[in-house]
């Protein structure tokens, strides 16, 4: 299987043969640009004959006297787009500086040309910047994941900077289409932007909030989206705060059920009360809060019966007192896996772990009941007999099991494996 490292030194050799541009690297791939500059500097060092028109069969690499004030640079005829692109990353600042002067004149050429506005010689970085400078708006647009990957280079301020100017100054549709992009740095910038420049209603705002994969854009654009929010009419409501609420992301859920407070909805939080993730119980007890709502009155009546909203449990250990270490403790034999690992995480807010209580736990079939208790008991290892640990370790136990065994042998400084 070959490597990026051996991809591009085949790109390069492809290119010194004469093999067109588009057919010796993908040229809409940012890293095969990033790989092809690193490519022609090592081999050019160690195949110089590559890159010399007495050793080439094509005749029609360049000439240059390395010991000259400046290079002098001869093509047996014009420069083809694969001659320029392997002078553009010559590893001797004077090629790469000489071969710029025939870059504007190969739009093909224009990823290195981005590349070398970041370049450490400060002739060639400056001559690119002026190629750059004078470039549409759209061909940066089009070029947006490599000018994000160069901008995190020491010197590739220039390129993203010139970028996001051209995003904020140019037609709408420019930046719009770079919202669906498949480069994470690229798509974050887009939306950053449309934000900015407010080009998104604030129920687009909470669709991508909610479905998009990227943590980035789901915050950004749910702080948009509230922002945006009006007078909180019921329209208003269904378009922005239920996409939120439903999200599968807990961060945006938690903006959501935010938003309900200002919707003046304070007991639609309830439901929120038992969800999955801690952020969002938290938000649904602050918005209950300030709606004169006391939620441990609320969590001690749902862990009567708990199986339909097993996080009640914890729940009531995040906001109840250590009075409520029994009603929890009672939970940790309930039929129900889910209700007993929270019955666990519950006693480890309320700091009401028992040792005797939660050892038997670590032989739960459940592994996430078996997870919980092996937390809860970490701190306390030092109590429990290494014989019952080292049972747990024996090949007919669950994995789950096993591993809880080795993280609290190991807590005793036991060292075993699975």
């Amino acid at each position: 299987m070959l490597t990026s490292e051996d991809e591009s030194h085949e790109a390069v050799r492809r290119l010194a043969a004469g093999v067109a541009l588009d057919q010796a690297l993908d040229i809409t791939d940012p890293q095969s640009w990033i790989g092809l500059d690193f490519g022609v500097r090592n081999l050019a060092w160690q195949r110089p004959e590559l890159f010399h028109s007495n050793a080439s069969p094509s005749g029609r690499w360049l000439n240059w006297n390395p010991g000259a004030s400046l290079p002098t640079v001869t093509w047996s005829q014009k420069p083809g787009t694969a001659e320029l692109a392997l002078a553009l990353c010559h590893p001797d600042g004077r090629i790469r500086e000489a071969a710029l002067d025939h870059a504007e004149e190969q739009p093909a050429l224009f990823a290195l040309v981005i590349i070398r506005c970041a370049d450490w010689a400060v002739p060639v970085r400056e001559r690119a910047r002026a190629l750059l400078a004078k470039a549409p708006p759209r061909r940066l647009a089009a070029h947006a994941a490599l000018i994000l990957r160069v901008g995190g280079r020491s010197r590739g301020d220039f390129a993203q900077e010139l970028l996001a100017g051209a995003l904020r100054a140019g037609p709408a549709a420019q930046t719009e289409t770079l919202l669906a992009s498949g480069d994470r740095a690229t798509a974050r910038l887009a939306h950053r932007v449309a934000v900015e420049r407010r080009l998104l209603p604030a129920a687009r705002l909470a669709r991508l909030a909610a479905r998009h994969r990227d943590v980035v854009v789901q915050d950004l654009c749910a702080e948009a989206a509230l922002a945006a929010l009006g007078a909180g009419t019921a329209e208003e409501f269904t378009e922005v705060v239920v996409p939120l609420l439903g999200s599968r992301q807990p961060r945006v859920r938690s903006a959501g059920v935010t938003a309900l407070r200002r919707a003046g909805r304070h007991a639609d939080a309830e439901p929120y009360l038992t969800d999955q993730s801690a952020v969002v119980r938290a938000c649904a007890r602050w918005v209950l809060r300030q709606g004169g709502t006391d939620s441990a009155p609320l969590y001690r009546a749902l862990c009567a019966d708990p199986s339909v909203r097993p996080a009640a449990a914890v729940g009531l250990g995040e906001c109840g007192t250590r009075e409520d270490a029994d009603l929890i403790r009672a939970l940790l034999a309930h039929p129900n896996p889910r209700v007993r690992a929270c019955a666990v995480a519950g006693l480890r807010e309320l700091e009401a772990v028992r040792v005797d209580d939660v050892r038997p736990l670590l032989n739960d079939p459940s592994a996430a009941v078996v997870r919980q208790a092996t937390a809860a008991l970490l701190p306390w290892a030092d109590r429990l007999p290494q014989e019952l640990l080292r049972e747990l370790l024996t090949e007919d136990r669950q994995r789950h099991q096993r591993v809880a065994a080795v993280r609290l042998l190991r807590a005793l400084r036991v060292h075993v494996r699975l």
